[in-house]
């Protein structure tokens, strides 16, 4: 039987990541950013003066991506480098005053955009899918990869038929 990727939750769960990141980006243009850009000026609130890769592992992304995001960050005057005291191969980003300035309309962007995903949803639904989510990230990362590929014989059609089953109590619930 051929696999019906509409009932797969992994077809679900990516159509519901690029349906967000759409939306982000139209709540980010608002303040002059693209998706994946308010992450970097986040992780910089939260430690600022962060390495070029430490800014990559942080984010989970390629160091090219990370300096990409850093250099147009970089042009809008959100974030400035600096050449390392210690290590002068090394460049250290900062958030700028105008930087700063955007974590408060950054902040209010993801308020708007939880309350409009999460819509429908009742407080012990969220945790759940939150718990849920975090379980799924833990799956997928590079850690537990090789560990999944040897239980890669799993069949879906029983898969699904526990999934309907859930799905139907989910509705009745």
């Amino acid at each position: 039987m051929a696999f019906n990727h509409n009932k797969a939750v992994t077809f679900r769960l990516a159509q519901a990541a690029k349906a967000l990141r759409a939306r982000s980006g139209s709540h980010l243009m608002l303040v002059g950013l693209h998706p994946g850009q308010e992450l970097v000026l986040k992780v910089l609130d939260d430690n600022d003066g962060q390495t070029m890769s430490q800014l990559a592992v942080t984010l989970g992304v390629q160091p090219p991506t990370v300096t990409k995001m850093v250099t147009r960050l970089s042009v809008h005057g959100y974030v400035r480098r600096q050449i390392s005291e210690d290590d002068g191969r090394l460049a250290r980003v900062f958030l700028t005053d105008e930087g700063r300035g955007l974590i408060a309309l950054v902040d209010k962007a993801w308020k708007r955009l939880e309350r409009e995903a999460m819509a429908g949803l009742e407080d012990k639904e969220r945790k759940k899918l939150r718990k849920l989510l975090r379980q799924v990230e833990k799956n997928l990362s590079l850690s537990s990869a090789a560990q999944l590929d040897a239980d890669s014989d799993v069949d879906i059609e029983d898969d699904d038929k526990t999934s309907e089953t859930a799905d139907r109590e989910m509705e009745t619930a």
